[in-house]
């Protein structure tokens, strides 16, 4: 039997559309057996707010999520992206008490752009390197001094947490993750499906 593994996608008020959406199609689109009747699709999709109400995005999108954090489920991955959110999202006790058990519970913890600052927040990357949007690292490195920032790379992979880089560097995240689970065939399968040019053996 062919292994499925639950994502949960986290959303907020003022989400960066590409962070989440480029995780959620990445892992939606993924299939083994690509075209065949025998085809099955390894990842399950949905996303998490706060409340479970409607979210607002960057640019005005409204997205309705599927669950609340009480209403979640078990997920084996967690993508928290970025945004102009998470500067409010930072105060939310509720939230990083929530990304923070849940890093206990998941088998794999992410971030796309600065949803990298709200993982630092909850303490889950002290002692670790990571990554955000370029032009936040410097103040990360100085309000999260616990953590080790690179610049200059997609994404940073610490076993059990991978950040990424800004916007688009979620979809790198993404498919290096199908890569890990999958093999390099899927990932390559998948990238050519959404067109997207990636080189599986740089991260840079």
């Amino acid at each position: 039997m062919m292994q499925t593994w639950n994502v949960g996608i986290l959303l907020f008020d003022e989400v960066e559309v590409l962070d989440f959406a480029g995780p959620f199609e990445v892992f939606s689109i993924t299939k083994m057996n690509f075209g065949k009747p025998d085809y099955y699709k390894p990842f399950e999709v949905s996303t998490i707010s706060v409340t479970g109400d409607a979210i607002t995005t960057t640019g005005g999108l409204k997205v309705i999520p599927d669950y609340s954090i009480v209403t979640a489920p078990y997920f084996d991955l967690l993508v928290i992206p970025g945004g102009n959110g998470t500067w409010r999202e930072l105060e939310n006790e509720v939230l990083i008490d929530w990304i923070k058990t849940r890093n206990d519970e998941v088998k794999w913890m992410t971030s796309v752009c600065t949803g990298t600052r709200l993982l630092a927040k909850s303490g889950i990357l002290n002692g670790k390197q990571a990554t955000s949007h370029a032009r936040h690292i410097d103040q990360l490195s100085l309000d999260f001094p616990e953590v080790d920032f690179i610049k200059g790379v997609k994404y940073v992979d610490q076993g059990d947490i991978v950040t990424s880089a800004g916007v688009s560097s979620g979809i790198h995240m993404a498919l290096h993750m199908v890569r890990r689970l999958l093999g390099t065939g899927a990932a390559a399968m998948t990238a050519r499906v959404i067109e997207f040019e990636i080189n599986f053996d740089d991260k840079n």
